[in-house]
């Protein structure tokens, strides 16, 4: 029999649709997947008379494969990623490269890639974004690793990618666990993004009485414009779906409890390590956190009192305010996870190009939009800028809009309607504008209490006062 061009293990939904993609790219591929009536029954159904080759022992699936084999892993991230490896290595040769398509820690990339190659292996971390509908039809993809196991990959890898502009959407993002945290910063981007547009439907629907059909019209608008890309596409839907059983539209009968995986909460925690402030994605985290304390948060609305009053604005002023508002956000965002990035870059020695990742973002994932592009050139004209928000265009953008990112909020406190990561943005915004913060009060109270010195504006070095005496 004939070696087959690249194998996968893990089908469940999102191994299986890359595997159909390879295969409709025109590459054979080997499968095999722990629990074996799963291999049985993707071979009898959807990988039915298609180049797949269906295998039940990781000794037929790693002998069915050409050399230097290329492996990609579709598992659990975690220990389920370590289990699997201990299993190959023993079988693999010098050169065989495994490629990692899940959302792993990139501190667990960086500790496999180093052990893999010292045993004479390759090891790629690759983000995959684009759920299941990506994975079938093209993702966006982000490895990291060795170079010369990428190039050994690319051909399939950028052949099943999103393309757009005949430019695959995946590309070398860096070595050891870059790959991973471009797509774990690329998810708490995602995370900002999504908070921001439930806290606008929220703001709308709660101050203005605005049902979900009518929003899903005004959501259908603000996607033709600026505001246009695939989170905003499916929020339309979100909101224009009805509930079969109960014909009341879908949204109003989701429990409002949000889930998440941990990529959020990582790139917080990661931003803090190095010392780059994301509140707008820390504040997404928070929310998400928030929404989990479903029972206490009943409990307190029977407690705690807000505003009370209704909202006396014109409803057309507070939708074009909410649509500024939600831009703005993204703004900050895409802002936010980008200077992440390029720190990070220096940080763990990534060399990352910030212009390539914006291209790669362009197709296949989750958080592609139409501000891509313009971020794109924005690193193409700076490859480094200080902050997105001061590259030409964003600088005058972002002060048109955060009118109307303060009207939104401001009407939103007034009526005791939440809006974390809308407050978040604006309060970055100002914070990041403003030469003069109040951190010098800070440093006199860290002086007094435990005598951690501070700095003066009119000389050199570091000080103490005997504030007490």
């Amino acid at each position: 029999m004939p070696k087959q061009d690249i194998g996968l293990i893990g089908l469940a939904v999102m191994g299986q649709n890359l595997v159909l993609n390879m295969e409709d790219k025109g590459f054979s591929v080997s499968v095999f997947n722990r629990t074996a009536s799963r291999t049985e029954a993707f071979a009898a159904g959807p990988a039915a008379g298609k180049k797949i080759f269906a295998t039940y022992s990781i000794e037929e699936f790693v002998e069915s494969l050409q050399t230097p084999r290329r492996i990609v892993l579709m598992v659990k991230s975690g220990p389920p990623v370590d289990a699997f490896i201990e299993k190959l290595k023993p079988l693999l040769s010098k050169g065989d490269i495994i490629m990692d398509g899940g959302n792993s820690y990139f501190l667990d990339t960086q500790r496999r890639n180093e052990e893999l190659e010292a045993a004479g292996l390759q090891y790629i971390g690759m983000g995959v974004s684009g759920g299941e509908e990506g994975a079938r039809h093209g993702p966006s993809i982000m490895p990291g690793g060795q170079k010369e196991a990428y190039d050994h990959c690319a051909p399939i890898l950028t052949k099943i990618a999103a393309q757009v502009d005949d430019t695959p959407c995946c590309c070398y993002i860096g070595p050891k666990g870059a790959g991973h945290y471009v797509k774990m910063v690329h998810n708490g981007i995602e995370y900002g993004i999504m908070q921001a547009i439930a806290e606008t439907y929220d703001i709308l629907s709660r101050l203005l009485g605005l049902k979900a059909p009518t929003l899903s019209e005004v959501f259908g608008r603000w996607n033709d414009g600026e505001l246009g890309g695939y989170l905003m596409e499916i929020a339309t839907i979100a909101l224009g779906k009805k509930d079969p059983e109960t014909g009341k539209p879908m949204v109003d009968i989701i429990l409002d409890k949000a889930g998440q995986k941990g990529t959020g909460k990582w790139t917080s925690q990661l931003a803090f390590d190095i010392g780059v402030p994301i509140p707008t994605i820390d504040s997404a985290t928070i929310a998400r956190i928030l929404s989990a304390f479903k029972e206490e948060r009943v409990a307190a609305s029977k407690v705690l009192s807000g505003p009370e009053g209704d909202y006396c604005g014109k409803a057309e002023e507070l939708i074009e305010a909410a649509r500024d508002a939600l831009l703005a956000t993204m703004y900050c965002s895409y802002a936010q996870g980008m200077t992440q990035l390029r720190v990070a870059s220096v940080e763990y020695d990534y060399n990352l190009n910030l212009g390539n990742i914006a291209q790669i973002w362009k197709g296949g994932c989750i958080i592609r939009s139409k501000l891509l592009e313009p971020i794109k050139q924005a690193y193409i004209a700076d490859p480094e800028p200080a902050n997105l928000l001061l590259a030409p265009g964003f600088s005058d953008r972002i002060q048109e809009l955060q009118r109307g990112l303060r009207y939104t909020v401001t009407a939103a406190i007034g009526q005791g309607v939440p809006c974390l990561t809308l407050g978040a943005s604006l309060a970055y915004y100002d914070t990041y504008r403003t030469a003069r913060v109040p951190a010098n009060m800070i440093q006199a109270l860290r002086d007094i209490f435990g005598a951690h010195t501070y700095k003066r504006v009119d000389k050199e070095g570091d000080f103490h006062t005997e504030w007490l005496k």
